[in-house]
């Protein structure tokens, strides 16, 4: 057994930059006020990070659309949900939690607007960029689910709520678990 000062860290700690208290109080209160923000707007959608999502939904569809019509089809949810997931990995690499948390708030975000296009396919109301034809429409038609539209967008919603509130569990735990020194 090894004496105490030779103690081996946690090689999971060792992975991870330290979160500073600081940090989580800052990132905490966003997530707080993001999460109110979310549950409170009449029309759930968040100007600055909806349209940015919207770009990238868009985006999706010219990208995908690359490799044949039906992956254009589902591009722009593929997009939307791609671009947090890239950022997050670069974070990942950089062992970055607490801007690999904020990645996964965003990505886990997009749930909720994914989710509001899924419960549109029947009633078709939301405006469309382009007014062109209605993506979950016409997924949801395919899959011969389309009667199920508003009952798969409350997974997908919940899904959304779950992972937002499982990634910030996780950076409260990682910050719980940080060492504020460096190992010897």
């Amino acid at each position: 057994m090894l004496p105490r000062k030779h103690f081996v860290p946690d090689p999971v700690d060792q992975f991870w930059k330290p979160v500073a208290g600081w940090q989580m109080v800052v990132t905490s209160v966003g997530f707080g006020v993001l999460f109110y923000l979310l549950k409170t707007d009449d029309d759930g959608f968040l100007s600055v990070v909806d349209h940015a999502n919207l770009v990238f939904h868009e985006a999706g569809h010219v990208i995908f659309g690359i490799l044949g019509r039906t992956l254009g089809l589902y591009g722009g949810t593929l997009g939307q949900l791609a671009i947090p997931l890239i950022v997050g990995a670069a974070f990942l690499l950089q062992r970055e939690a607490v801007s690999l948390a904020i990645a996964g708030v965003w990505f886990f975000q997009n749930f909720l607007n994914i989710a509001r296009y899924i419960a549109d396919a029947r009633v078709q109301l939301l405006p469309l960029v382009g007014g062109g034809d209605h993506d979950w429409a016409n997924i949801l038609s395919r899959w011969g689910a389309l009667a199920a539209d508003t009952r798969i967008a409350g997974v997908v919603t919940a899904a959304g709520w779950i992972g937002m509130a499982a990634v910030w569990g996780w950076l409260v735990w990682r910050w719980a678990h940080s060492s504020e020194e460096e190992p010897a």
